[in-house]
């Protein structure tokens, strides 16, 4: 299960270190793609096919169900990770999440979030005005 925040820069050519505490529990090849709020998915190779198992369960006569799988599948990369744990983020992906260096990795169970530095702090200050209350709402737990 992956949980915690991590902060780490891409380098050069565009590649991120994986932190090693996650590196085990993603593998070596894993997936890349779009997710909400202008941030990345990771997602190790078993959850990305679990994941699109039910995106690909919804009916597909459904206009949305059609944007919902462009976005996600549509989307997608397969990435490998080298022998130093790193691996390379599409400059079309950097590009919608607003990476340009540095980047934070949020631990969400069976995926983990990148996201680019500002957009994160920018997520966060929104975050600070709302109560727990107020985000949980009608949730069931």
């Amino acid at each position: 299960m992956f949980k915690g925040e991590y902060n780490h820069t891409l380098d050069a050519k565009g590649r991120l270190i994986v932190p090693s505490k996650v590196r085990e529990e993603l593998g070596s090849q894993f997936v890349i793609t779009k997710a909400f709020d202008q941030c990345l998915y990771i997602f190790p190779t078993e959850s990305w096919e679990n994941f699109v198992s039910k995106i690909n369960g919804l009916p597909a006569s459904k206009e949305q169900v059609r944007k919902v799988q462009r976005r996600f599948i549509g989307s997608s990369w397969d990435c490998e990770m080298d022998k130093q744990g790193r691996f390379l983020i599409p400059p079309k992906l950097r590009e919608y999440a607003q990476i340009t260096k540095d980047v934070v990795l949020i631990g969400l169970s069976d995926r983990l979030e990148v996201w680019g530095l500002e957009k994160w702090t920018e997520y966060c200050e929104k975050e600070e005005d709302e109560s727990i209350d107020d985000m949980v709402g009608d949730l069931v737990f």
